[in-house]
């Protein structure tokens, strides 16, 4: 327990950054208009891609015996491969409404 506080104490500023920066997403995101949320969702599907890549290094680097960063790895692995497929696979969607369709 007392790693965990001496941890809090030296990365302060950076915990400080990620939760505002967890706020900033939540009202940028809150404001978009629907119209714009194809676009967004493209956006998202390559932030996850990096995701994705970024637990496979991290997969790759992490120690035989460390099970909870490889754990961890893969599970950002699937969950970041499951968005990414799922989010295109929406917005295919979303783009076939937009479609002409074709004369019989």
């Amino acid at each position: 327990m007392e790693t965990l506080a001496v941890f809090f104490i030296q990365h302060q500023q950076l915990i400080t950054i990620v939760i505002l920066s967890i706020f900033l997403g939540i009202e940028v995101i809150g404001r978009v208009p629907s119209v714009l949320h194809t676009p967004l969702m493209s956006g998202a599907n390559a932030i996850h891609g990096v995701v994705v890549i970024g637990a496979i290094i991290v997969m790759g680097t992490a120690p035989a015996d460390d099970y909870l960063a490889l754990t961890l790895g893969f599970l950002a692995v699937v969950l970041g491969t499951l968005n990414v497929v799922g989010g295109f696979v929406v917005t295919d969607r979303m783009l076939e409404m937009f479609s002409k369709k074709k004369k019989s």
